[in-house]
């Protein structure tokens, strides 16, 4: 490979050459490895969801639309979350030295609830905000919120003054739950949001308006009865706002319990079509555990983890923030075996230097969603965790996570796919007019499952461009083949169109992201005179060194010379991402244009 590369990226590099290695040598018996795959997922879907079975499907109208649902998905969310309370004194979370087993967990939230009903006067559809880091407390507040009735109102807890009060305020949050760093943003703003709050982990309230969390405490354990019906709403969770002022998704009872039943599929499924690394896992002695390192205001956090566990009886071990070398002391202490991240997050991990010298023999599921995996994500996984189950998948906020699942063999077998798509999922593709287009060729992707939400709180115009005759408008390019594998190209809005030809940016950064050197990547467009559009990018490199010359030099071995950046801008520091991990690809256009 041209140009410099530090002892350290050769190191980099001598482990995805070993990885590949391993890859190439059974690369013959891939085609029928993949065949035997899909014939054994298609199977246990069968069995899964037939007649009588556990995930049994029927047919239902849901606002004049006929969707296929789980006929024994939980009707509300708060039959969904009250199966955790069969679990007793297993731990349900840890938080650095704390420890809450899932009695002592309901106990505290069933008094929080008590207390919003009696005290506060919340009342079923009332909003309840939660802004604060992962704490606990988020977790019982989300269940105490949703057993009385009251919609969960999940705000950005990086959010500023601004984005946090404009959800309280776009919600009409009665009451905020929060921490005393949110407090500090928000607490001049409350009379005029004629809004409450409950402070989390603080001192003194010391305002009429601030009451502390241990007040709720001395309540009794008891959430009062509330009616609740399956098309009521549950959640209110904002859009990350990258662009423009964030929208609240808002989600019913029902659909975010077929939510939750699906995650479930989609693992049972999973296991019967991955039985030897199952068996490995069971055969391990520990106990399942998850690592929390994702926002608990993003659905991948709140979901797939929190109440995934939640109703599965599973500890998940909250991080005070991200930071890899903490995270491998608390998967050697708490013996973790689950870790979910984007991708940068897994990579920081895998690639810590503490790595080799940290006991991970409990950890072997390893997620990465979020956003686009790099191309040789799989090789660096299984390079350091040879029995490893990892796993991706595809889902947004309007569709309450749910889309398709790449799980075990699959993530190894399709490295570029987002998944098989779920058994309540329709998907087809469509062109910039909204028509169909023909199956497998590639269009912007709308979906339809009854996990999709209602709408768009106060956005009408917005929800009807969205939301489409019960079709998700997901803004995501991509298609389905013939094997039933989803693949999610690029967002519409990111496409590139130079000289007349399209430029899906996530290719040139998954290129780029194979460079030894190149630690995070992003890919752009910007005006051109003569082009229309030109391509720019930007990397960041840490302590690894190459010159924009031979990043560029590098792609084009690689990609047809269209698909060159013009310029490749190498950044002295981490490029800017939101609260999910994400690189703020617009922000640093933004950046680059007013510096032109």
């Amino acid at each position: 490979m041209p140009g410099l590369i530090t002892s350290a990226a050769t190191g980099r590099d001598r482990t995805r050459s070993r990885a590949m290695r391993h890859t190439r040598s059974t690369g013959a018996d891939m085609s029928t490895e993949l065949t035997a795959l899909v014939s054994a997922m298609d199977t246990a879907r069968q069995q899964l969801t037939g007649p009588g079975a556990p995930w049994e499907l029927e047919q239902r109208t849901i606002n004049g639309v006929e969707l296929r649902c789980y006929k024994q998905a939980p009707g509300t969310l708060r039959d969904a979350i009250d199966s955790g309370r069969t679990h007793g004194d297993r731990i349900c979370v840890s938080y650095e030295d704390e420890r809450y087993t899932f009695d002592a967990f309901f106990e505290a939230a069933d008094r929080l609830a008590n207390h919003l009903v009696s005290n506060c006067g919340v009342h079923r559809g009332d909003r309840v905000a939660i802004a604060m880091r992962n704490y606990p407390e988020w977790m019982m507040t989300f269940v105490a919120a949703v057993s009385i009735g009251a919609i969960v109102v999940p705000l950005n807890s990086w959010g500023k003054t601004e984005e946090l009060c404009y959800g309280i305020q776009d919600s009409g949050s009665r009451i905020v739950v929060c921490d005393s760093q949110r407090l500090e943003l928000i607490r001049d703003a409350l009379p005029e949001l004629d809004c409450k709050a409950i402070l989390v982990r603080g001192g003194d309230a010391g305002d009429e308006r601030v009451e502390p969390w241990s007040v709720s405490q001395q309540q009794a354990a008891k959430h009062p009865e509330v009616e609740i019906s399956p098309g009521d709403l549950a959640i209110i969770m904002y859009t990350s706002g990258t662009t423009g002022k964030p929208k609240g998704a808002a989600s019913t009872h029902f659909a975010v319990a077929q939510a939750l039943y699906n995650f479930e599929f989609h693992a049972a499924q999973s296991a019967m079509a991955n039985m030897p690394t199952i068996e490995k896992m069971l055969g391990s002695g520990f106990d399942s555990a998850t690592l929390l390192a994702v926002p608990l205001f993003h659905v991948s956090g709140c979901y797939a983890i929190f109440l995934g566990n939640l109703r599965g009886g599973r500890k998940t071990c909250i991080m005070y923030k991200w930071d890899p070398a903490r995270a491998l002391e608390i998967i050697e202490s708490e013996r973790i075996t689950v870790f979910t991240g984007v991708p940068t997050m897994t990579m920081a991990l895998l690639e810590h230097p503490n790595f080799a010298s940290t006991d991970t023999s409990s950890l072997f599921a390893l997620g990465a969603g979020g956003t686009a995996c790099p191309p040789h994500l799989t090789d660096l996984i299984y390079s350091k965790l040879p029995d490893a189950y990892p796993g991706t998948g595809y889902g947004m906020t309007e569709t309450n996570a749910t889309g398709s699942s790449c799980t075990g063999a699959a993530f190894r077998l399709r490295p570029n796919a987002a998944g098989n798509l779920s058994p309540i999922v329709e998907v087809r593709t469509v062109n910039e007019n909204g028509e169909a287009l023909p199956a497998g060729e590639t269009g912007e992707l709308y979906l339809r499952s009854p996990t999709n939400v209602q709408r768009y709180w106060n956005l009408p115009e917005a929800s009807a461009a969205t939301f489409i005759d019960g079709w998700v408008a997901t803004g995501d390019i991509g298609h389905v083949d013939d094997l039933g594998f989803l693949y999610v190209v690029d967002r519409v809005k990111d496409m590139v169109i130079r000289g007349g030809e399209n430029i899906y940016p996530v290719e040139v950064e998954g290129v780029l992201l194979t460079h030894p050197a190149v630690h995070e990547a992003t890919v752009f467009g910007v005006p051109h005179q003569r082009w229309g559009e030109e391509l720019m990018a930007s990397v960041y490199l840490g302590e690894d060194v190459a010159s924009e010359e031979e990043l560029r030099t590098f792609l084009g071995e690689h990609l047809a010379a269209f698909k060159v950046p013009a310029r490749i801008l190498i950044s002295s520091g981490e490029l800017p991402k939101n609260a999910t991990g994400k690189v703020l690809k617009k922000a640093i256009r933004d950046a680059y244009l007013a510096q032109s």
